[in-house]
């Protein structure tokens, strides 16, 4: 179904959403009617809150005790003698609800902090900051229902720092994907990964960490990880929809009483 669909979505036993979500387009609005007529859906609307905030999943990880780069969120230009004293230079600078490295941005002096924030404060009352953290790759991690479905090493784009590179002409390059069993992936990933995305909530997340000398760091939590079969999927190929399958047959049926 499409986003003009909507209307049809009671015919449906349940709804899986493969789209970008936002609290603010369709996606928000489909999984809100899916939840009001008793639907199992992937993305819940809970899980888009929570996950569309990225100030939001800093305090909550933090409060859990788990590993983040350390960050800071600034309210106004007044705290970025915060940023630079705290986090020094090259800082990563967010917007609150970006999504595919898009408003994700590695500033390297003073002038250019002043000058994107100036810009960012615009449209948004609070930015993220965070040390850098440079790494060959980033883990991530598909969890389902609370357990581990995938683990995937994307690594950095060509001659950037990020997995995906916004090119000026629109383009998004990515870096190569190196997908691994899970049982082969280290188990403090893994755990800080499982443990990361029930917080969240029952559904399927995509956990992004990184690992380095000083241990694992929870980079963010995506309500709607990419899932496909020659990438994500290529260990476990069927029996990663199999399991998809399961997880809605099964609330499914407790909706029915069993």
């Amino acid at each position: 179904i499409e986003k003009h669909d909507l209307a049809r979505l009671a015919e449906y036993d349940a709804l899986f959403i493969r789209e970008t979500t936002s609290i603010d387009n369709h996606t928000y609005r489909f999984a809100r009617r899916a939840e009001q007529e008793g639907m199992p859906v992937i993305d819940d609307t809970v899980s888009m809150i929570r996950c569309t905030n990225k100030v939001y999943l800093k305090e909550l990880l933090e409060s859990h005790n788990i590993a983040i780069p350390k960050s800071l969120v600034l309210n106004g230009r007044s705290a970025l003698d915060d940023a630079e004293r705290d986090l020094g230079f090259p800082i990563v600078l967010k917007i609150p609800d970006g999504s595919f490295s898009r408003g994700v941005h590695k500033i390297n002096d003073r002038g250019a902090l002043e000058e994107l924030a100036a810009r960012l404060f615009v449209d948004t009352d609070l930015l993220l900051a965070q040390e850098f953290m440079p790494t060959d790759y980033d883990w991530r991690f598909g969890v389902l229902g609370g357990e581990p479905l995938f683990a995937c090493q994307y690594l950095m784009a060509p001659n950037h720092w990020q997995i995906i590179k916004h090119t000026d002409d629109g383009r998004a390059v990515e870096g190569r994907l190196n997908t691994v069993a899970v049982e082969d992936a280290p188990p403090e990933v893994i755990a800080a990964a499982v443990k990361a995305a029930r917080l969240i909530g029952g559904g399927l997340y995509g956990v992004d960490l990184k690992e380095n000398a000083r241990g694992v760091h929870v980079i963010e939590i995506n309500d709607n990880p990419n899932l496909d079969s020659h990438a994500e999927g290529a260990v476990l190929k069927d029996e990663v929809w199999a399991r998809l399958v399961k997880w809605f047959i099964a609330r499914m049926e407790e909706k029915r009483g069993g």
